[in-house]
Order: structure tokens, then C-alpha cells, then sequence
């Protein structure tokens, strides 16, 4: 079944630089939540899209990983480590999370528990909720550097908040990721069982996939320089590399970013901001369609 994007993992060595850093860029950004194994996140908001911001606060709670189980706060702290701050980890929309665990497993690409939890978050009054998630974990060998996971909310009713997806820059929504890899055609067949959308061929080294939110590009170090005029993230494996925002005037989006003198390129039609000014993302923003 085809999954669409949920979230992914932008992990930072400091919560509220990054959180000043979407602010600055024209987003609404959540307050600080923390869970139980070491980490606190800040939430960026879109219609069933978001951002995770998170931190290793707390590295003395991070348990390790187990022959079965996959350690989140373990994963983003060694990532944070070997490759500094960047995104970390691609989640997409999770069905069955026992169906989403048995097609990873049959494929040879899981073997992890399930993993169920829940935290207090914040409405926008200052409102505590619970919220609660169901995650069934994906894995390649040949990319330590890139995590995946499909979740499953158990309370999107405490989650989702209209006021948090309002944004000064006027992004409307989330257009699609960038992931890289050296040898793009080599991890086709883990995507499409992750994403569970076959990717097509655009030119040679570069693929993608539509999901029922947002499209999966899968291009060469190369190409993706070539669109987006700043450097890819090292290998080996996939990485994921870039954010594709939507956004409803880019003539205000682009008032936006020079206000904040911050280093950005205009490349056919985007605007980008590069991983020296985004904390190790690339952050692209485009007209909606």
C-alpha cells in the first residue's frame, strides 16, 4: 500500500538556535516537548506534514539499540556524532503498523520490534494533550546514515493544530524529499518496499516516486547539485538531503529569507537555502501547484 511523507528528523546540536532558524525563516514553530529516552523535539507544522527539530538532551537516558529493537535517541545521537547536524530520518504514514512490520520483514528490510509510545504535548494555549504513536521500522545495510520508519497516530485529534500550520512565509504544505545516493539504482528496491510506490526514471540517476502526500526524488550527488546549486550530503547510502516546500505567493516567501540576510540561491523556479545556513538541511521552496 502506498504511504505518504509524515515527518522527518532535522537533529540539531542546539533546539532553540533551530527553532530560531525555521522562526527566521518565516514558520510557526512549536514549544519544546521531551520523551522518555533522551530526546526533546520541536514541532514544525504542516497539513499532515511536519518537521521534527530535535536535540540530545538528555544523553545519559539513551538506552542502546538491541538485536531486535532500534534505539531513536541512540540512532540521532551517533548520526549527530559521525555526520553533525542534518536530516537524520524519512517517516512516512504508517496503515497496520503488524502489516507495515510483516512487508518490511518478508522483504529483508526489517527485522525490528514494533514500538509504541506516548508523551504530553502542547495545544497552542498551553493545553496539555497526550499523544500517542505506533512505529514500524525499516532498515538497509548499506545506509547507516539515513533512518526510516512508517508512523502510525493513535490520537491525530490531539496532535494536528490549525494554528501551527500557519506560516508567515506562506508554505502551504510539503511538495516532496530529496534523497542522494551514489548509486541511486541500487536502493530501489528498498524504497519502493518502504514507500510501496514503484519510482520511475526521470534521466539517468535520477528517480522518483508519487506518494498520496508529497513525492520521494532519488538522485545522484551530481544531479542534485546540479538542481539545487549546493553540495549533497557524503555517503555512504542514502542520505536524506533536501525539503521541497510549497508555498502560495514566492514572491513573499522570497521577502521572507532576504529579511533575514540569510545565504540563499534562486535555481529555476526555487529558492534555496544551503546546509551551511540550514544546520545541515537543504530547504528548497517552490510556487504550490
Amino acid at each position: 500500500m502506498a504511504r505518504g511523507l509524515d515527518h522527518v528528523v532535522h537533529v540539531v546540536r542546539d533546539l532553540e538556535a533551530a527553532g530560531e532558524l525555521y522562526d527566521m525563516l518565516g514558520f510557526t514553530v512549536g514549544t519544546r516537548n521531551r520523551h522518555p529516552w533522551g530526546t526533546d523535539n520541536r514541532i514544525v507544522q504542516m497539513p499532515g506534514f511536519f518537521v521534527e527539530l530535535l536535540e540530545i538532551a538528555q544523553p545519559e537516558a539513551i538506552v542502546p539499540h538491541g538485536e531486535s529493537s532500534f534505539s531513536f535517541g541512540a540512532f540521532n545521537r551517533d548520526f549527530l556524532a559521525e555526520v553533525g547536524p542534518g536530516l537524520s530520518m524519512l517517516v512516512l504514514e504508517g496503515n497496520e503498523p503488524a502489516a507495515d512490520k510483516l512487508e518490511f520483514d518478508t522483504a529483508g528490510f526489517g527485522g525490528l520490534d514494533l514500538f509504541d509510545f506516548a508523551r504530553q504535548g502542547k495545544r497552542p494555549d498551553g493545553s496539555e494533550v497526550e499523544v500517542a504513536f505506533s512505529l514500524a521500522f525499516a532498515r538497509e545495510a548499506a545506509s547507516p546514515h539515513a533512518g526510516f520508519f512508517t508512523s502510525l497516530q493513535r490520537r491525530p485529534e490531539n496532535f494536528w493544530a490549525p494554528d501551527l500550520q500557519r506560516h508567515m512565509n506562506g508554505t502551504t504544505g510539503i511538495a516532496g524529499v530529496v534523497l542522494t545516493a551514489p548509486e541511486p539504482a541500487a536502493h530501489l528496491d528498498f524504497l519502493s518496499v518502504f514507500v510501496g510506490v514503484d519510482f520511475r526514471r526521470a534521466v539517468d540517476g535520477w528517480y522518483i516516486a508519487r506518494t498520496p502526500r508529497g513525492d520521494i526524488d532519488l538522485m545522484s550527488p551530481a544531479l542534485f547539485t546540479e538542481r539545487f546549486g549546493v553540495a549533497a550530503p557524503a555517503g555512504p547510502g542514502l542520505r536524506l538531503a533536501a525539503l521541497r516546500f510549497a508555498v502560495g505567493d514566492i514572491a513573499r516567501l522570497r521577502r521572507q529569507v532576504s529579511s533575514t540576510r540569510m545565504a540563499a540561491e534562486e535555481i529555476e523556479g526555487l529558492v534555496v537555502v544551503g546546509p551551511k545556513a540550514a544546520l545541515g538541511a537543504t530547504l528548497a521552496f517552490e510556487p504550490a501547484a
